[in-house]
């Protein structure tokens, strides 16, 4: 163990040591597994990480915990110069556990209402819907068949959300000198030149500083950002399933670390037919009860005894999440989250904070889960503003109705925190699905696809604006209006020619896809491209296919715009 430099941050000797001590030993248990050669010679393993790399495999190709016992039995009769190594699944899960990272299973109201978490853990049924907590097998006739009935007996949750208690984790960052040393990157060895390289070289951050010195005075407390996307964890696009993992990330950390995927810290997985929107609150309450817990601090140990506190600095989601992170509605007329009402759909408004949201929410009134089963029935659809309207059902155009009802459906679970009112950048964009964005709809309007931004509608903008006359509409005798070529309107021989080169374009393995598969000359189209692609054409191969293609004024065009 290192020794700590001291810092003028409170320790708190008071807090009681319920499980300092435990997990110091628990700590040191894992150092000496780890030091532990596996067999005589050995260099590549110890008896803990060859350990770890077996469950690994375990979970990977779900294998049974009999076939695991098998396996280290086999191991052991093979390979005798092993020496006290487990020889069951039961006594390696012994070993691996004092790692502390397990997780826990929190039952969750089909209809998305509530969890069965803290004082409700132990209810049978949603106190709002009065569903069932259990799976529930019905018949062909509509009853409850002999295998729900087996079901309810053997307790089956219907829902299951996966949560990565963030305290345990935190602490054993700091039970390691070297990840320690780490986490006190950006106030010990960051470089301080006005130069944005870190979220601590960034305004929002040292606004929050400034307002929370104790917080900052403490290198050791730990600034986290929130992401979170939803995927197809089987693959296929056809099935109705969807899952929505939470992943957290220490800013402490340097540039080049924080962004490792062994650096992110996984908080919460879940599961469901369909996207959360809105109602993800209910599932954020546990990480929210912990994040609450840390802004007053809890013992740890790195060292000595020290008062470990965190706080959320942001998050980080493309804009469909952050509607849902948020409450915001991101579609409509009023959809930029930074001009808000303030503003008309031609230029930009200034940056709302914390507290003007927070005024604009008071009136907001939504109760999470699927209220509108009654409205489903009846065919009516929810109004703006109406109690439970989702996101996705308010703000579709430049209603007169309230303002604050109009952007807003729901008072954010975030606001719960006590500094997220004062912080100055609380939801961020993610960059790879804006570029992504950027990218489809440049291609888009150079060929001419669906997803373009130069159509009859853009055209009618800039009349209505007064500017660029020789682009505006015009009559034609075959048709119902016509649209004079722009600068960057490409002729199809162009158009060939670029599609041509990236058919033929080879790229070194690892740098990207085969775009080929992405290509159809036929219909003068790009199709099927992921958000690694639209990033490798945008950086590297779309100034170098337009050239071979020989479009001269696009190239200019795009340089301008570049």
């Amino acid at each position: 163990m290192h020794e700590e430099d001291d810092f003028p941050s409170k320790v708190d000797t008071e807090l009681p040591s319920f499980n300092t001590k435990e997990e110091e030993i628990k700590y040191k248990r894992l150092i000496e597994a780890s030091n532990e050669v596996l067999y005589e010679g050995c260099t590549t393993f110890s008896k803990l990480s060859f350990l770890l790399h077996l469950f690994h495999l375990k979970c990977m190709f779900h294998w049974s915990a009999e076939s695991f016992t098998k396996l280290l039995e086999l191991l052991i009769d093979a390979f005798p110069q092993i020496m006290k190594f487990p020889s069951s699944y039961y006594e390696g899960k012994k070993v691996i556990k004092d790692l502390g990272l397990g997780y826990e299973k929190i039952d969750a109201c089909p209809n998305n209402f509530m969890l069965h978490w803290g004082d409700l853990a132990e209810k049978d049924e949603c106190l709002i819907c009065h569903t069932s907590r259990w799976k529930v097998a019905k018949g062909k006739e509509g009853d409850i068949s002999e295998k729900g009935k087996e079901a309810c007996k053997k307790g089956e949750p219907a829902k299951v959300m996966r949560y990565f208690p963030l305290i345990p984790r935190l602490k054993r960052i700091y039970m390691s000198s070297k990840t320690a040393k780490d986490m006190r990157w950006h106030k010990d060895d960051r470089d301080s030149d006005g130069t944005l390289r870190h979220p601590a070289d960034a305004l929002a951050w040292k606004k929050f500083d400034e307002k929370y010195h104790e917080f900052a005075g403490d290198p050791r407390s730990v600034r986290l950002g929130l992401a979170s996307d939803g995927f197809n964890s089987y693959r296929l696009m056809n099935t109705n399933h969807i899952t929505w993992p939470v992943v957290l990330i220490p800013y402490n950390l340097p540039p080049w670390l924080c962004m490792k995927p062994s650096s992110f810290i996984l908080s919460l997985i879940i599961p469901g037919k369909s996207g959360r929107g809105i109602d993800i609150d209910v599932y954020l309450k546990p990480l929210i009860h912990e994040l609450k817990m840390l802004w007053e601090g809890v013992d740890a140990y790195s060292g000595q005894n020290f008062k470990l506190r965190a706080a959320l600095h942001s998050t980080i989601s493309n804009f469909l999440a952050y509607a849902m992170l948020s409450g915001r509605s991101t579609k409509g007329y009023k959809a930029c989250p930074i001009c808000t009402h303030s503003t008309n759909s031609y230029r930009f408004g200034v940056r709302e904070s914390g507290s003007e949201v927070l005024k604009q929410q008071e009136g907001i009134i939504h109760v999470y889960g699927k209220t509108n089963i009654s409205s489903k029935k009846s065919g009516k659809k929810r109004g703006r503003g109406q109690v439970g309207a989702s996101a996705d059902e308010v703000n579709d155009g430049p209603y007169e109705d309230d303002v604050n009802e109009v952007l807003w459906s729901k008072r954010s679970v975030f606001f719960d925190l006590e500094y997220w009112e004062h912080t100055l950048l609380r939801h961020s964009l993610d960059v790879m699905h804006i570029e992504k964005n950027v990218c489809d709809n440049l291609l888009g309007t150079l060929l001419d696809m669906d997803k373009r931004r130069d159509d009859e509608n853009a055209r009618k903008a800039l009349k209505e604006l007064g500017i660029r006359p020789h682009l505006w509409l015009q009559p034609h005798a075959n048709r119902v209006s016509y649209m004079p070529p722009a600068s960057y309107t490409m002729s199809l021989i162009e158009k060939d020619r670029f599609l041509r080169v990236l058919k033929k374009l080879k790229v070194p393995c690892g740098y990207g896809s085969n775009l080929y598969r992405c290509v159809n000359v036929k219909q003068r189209k790009l199709i099927n491209m992921k958000s690694h692609d639209n990033h490798v054409i945008m950086q590297d191969i779309l100034p170098v296919a337009l050239r071979a293609a020989k479009a001269t004024k696009v190239i200019d065009l795009l340089d301008e715009l570049s």
